[in-house]
């Protein structure tokens, strides 16, 4: 098998993904979601009036990740101009949506990252940002990310997937969770994770595996106890995300004969309560053309939002309500066992 850092531009096409889903969905005669969903008496899935507005500011990363949905990595161009940026700013001075979750790539890597951080305080809005921490020791142009995210009370949201550096250099890379851990540590150092100081960091949980996580609670516990003895590491929460069998982890469970396994473990565990959590409810994504969508999956699956309104230049809120979610059958993999949101389990 190739390695992943030698063919970060060889990605896969949405329709051959949808493909690859479709024959085994068909073969194993499992339900589809929309199917899954009427069963349950869920039926059609419609949003709620927007509380997150997620930015991919684009796909370029330092790190090179095997679950990776987004196929990020140090050779993609694609990035969110400063003009889509503006609309996004023009969106978001006239709407009560509070909260802007910016992601990427690595977001920081963006030229224009730290204005757009600082003009979106200048709007009073919580501001999240998805840090892949080895960002934070990429060289001295991002050494002062930590202070530059205290002075702006941006809230920090961790990938860690595990707090074992077995584990977690198997899935991100040799030496991540040394300098992931050297990271949390400056991030703490400024104030980050630490009890009543008002700075924020969340760590994320992905499986480094073919398998769903394991109780959010139990494992945010099992994090705090090992992190805080073994590097004195402090943090606030842990979220639990289950992997997209999309993009580079689709890949990663064809080679390794997981896919048809991990479908099935996906599909009988469906759970309704997870189903009505989903992000796509609350959130609006917007991908680094302007491009709109119902959640940071969809976008990489190029599923646009329903609707005749389609870029953020666009906006129209009240049309925007009015449309269906768009669903196919890798929403499985929000809504299985506890479910999985940006924000963690849902259930």
């Amino acid at each position: 098998m190739k390695s992943l850092q030698s063919r970060e531009s060889e990605l896969v096409s949405p329709e051959r993904q949808f493909g690859v889903l479709k024959e085994i969905f068909t073969k194993k005669k499992l339900p589809s979601f929309s199917e899954k969903l009427d069963q349950s008496g869920i039926g059609t899935l419609h949003p709620i009036p927007t509380e997150i507005f997620q930015m991919n500011l684009g796909k370029l990363c330092n790190q090179t990740c095997k679950h990776c949905h987004v196929d990020a990595g140090p050779d993609r161009k694609e990035s969110m101009s400063k003009d889509t940026m503006f609309h996004c700013l023009s969106v978001l001075a006239t709407n009560s949506v509070s909260i802007v979750d910016i992601t990427g790539g690595a977001p920081e890597m963006h030229p224009e990252f730290r204005w757009l951080v600082k003009e979106l305080r200048k709007l009073d809005k919580k501001v999240l940002v998805r840090c892949n921490l080895t960002i934070l020791l990429a060289g001295t142009r991002y050494a002062d990310l930590p202070q530059f995210y205290a002075e702006n009370q941006v809230e920090v949201v961790s990938s860690l997937p595990y707090f074992e550096k077995r584990r977690t250099d198997s899935q991100r890379g040799e030496g991540v969770f040394d300098r992931s851990i050297e990271a949390l540590k400056r991030l703490n150092a400024v104030g980050y994770g630490i009890p009543n100081s008002g700075l924020v960091l969340n760590l994320v949980y992905n499986p480094a595996g073919a398998f769903l996580p394991g109780a959010q609670n139990s494992l945010e516990k099992e994090f705090k106890s090992s992190l805080r003895k073994e590097h004195g590491i402090e943090f606030n929460s842990l979220f639990t995300i289950t992997n997209m069998p999309i993009s580079r982890y689709l890949e990663y469970l064809q080679e390794s004969g997981n896919l048809e396994n991990y479908l099935e473990k996906l599909v009988t565990s469906f759970n309704p309560s997870a189903a009505l959590g989903v992000m796509c409810k609350n959130t609006l994504s917007v991908g680094y053309d302007g491009t709109l969508y119902d959640c940071d999956f969809n976008q990489m699956l190029e599923l646009t939002v329903e609707s005749e309104i389609r870029n953020i230049r666009d906006y129209d809120g009240d049309l925007l309500n009015k449309r269906k979610i768009r669903v196919g059958d890798h929403c499985y993999g929000c809504t299985a066992g506890a479910g999985s949101s940006c924000g963690g389990a849902t259930a």
